[in-house]
């Protein structure tokens, strides 16, 4: 007895400590803020944020068994209280089947933004699947989510896809697609009258295709758990908008 219960003692031990070592890994990331007069267009947040965001990777495997990884990278900006996106992806196969307002992206080529603008566990889930179809729900965990009215969606938040808006079966070669975001902080409903200048939250960035031929889990901040799970929000890393 007093054997199993060392056992069992060290295993626990070990997995508090693997726990705490992916923790002590979090990434921490400035957001730099662009001064821009007026409203931008996409096309003036693609060029603007290439000229002043640091260029970020999404490489990291967290599951052994889904060890493909696509070349995927983005750039993040605030301005005039929206957060700017662009992502930009390399891949074998891509796929666009669903094109209906939060409707099951993470099936297609997709990019996602988890978002905890409180820091308090409670998080906004940004999902596009590469045509720019989007899936925005609210919550504290998978199954606690509260989705954000399509319309508002629509109406506030801006995608432009390299790859069009048209949905499409999957296509195998060799591709590369861009995608540029315009994410106003009217869109955190729940979170109203937010200031994202001089916020700190958390926030993790993902690339997934569960549906496509090639499997893959790609995370910007590591996550520690057994199986593919981006719901996760104690393993998210820190954002600082300046």
């Amino acid at each position: 007895m007093c054997k199993r219960k060392f056992f069992i003692l060290c295993l626990c031990g070990i997995m508090m400590s693997c726990k705490s070592e992916i923790q002590s890994q979090e990434k921490m990331l400035k957001v730099k803020e662009i001064e821009f007069k007026g409203q931008a267009g996409l096309e003036q947040v693609s060029q603007l944020l290439e000229e002043h965001a640091e260029l970020q990777t999404i490489d990291l495997i967290n599951w052994d068994q889904f060890s493909y990884r696509p070349d995927v990278a983005f750039r993040i900006a605030h301005s005039n209280n929206a957060i700017w996106l662009k992502y930009y992806v390399k891949e074998n196969h891509i796929l666009a089947s669903v094109g209906e307002t939060n409707g099951p992206v993470a099936r297609d080529s997709c990019v996602e933004f988890f978002f905890d603008p409180s820091g308090d566990g409670n998080y906004y889930n940004f999902e596009f699947n590469c045509i720019g179809t989007v899936h925005l729900a609210y919550g504290p965990g998978r199954g606690q989510r509260q989705f954000v009215d399509p319309n508002t969606i629509r109406n506030l938040i801006e995608v432009q896809s390299s790859l069009g808006a048209q949905t499409f079966t999957e296509r195998t070669g060799d591709f590369t697609w861009e995608m540029t975001i315009l994410i106003p902080a009217e869109i955190l409903t729940y979170n109203p009258e937010i200031k994202l200048k001089g916020l700190q939250g958390g926030a993790n960035f993902y690339k997934c295709g569960d549906a496509t031929s090639q499997r893959h889990y790609l995370t910007w901040n590591p996550v520690g758990t057994e199986k593919p799970d981006y719901h996760r929000p104690e393993f998210f890393g820190k954002l600082i908008f300046q």
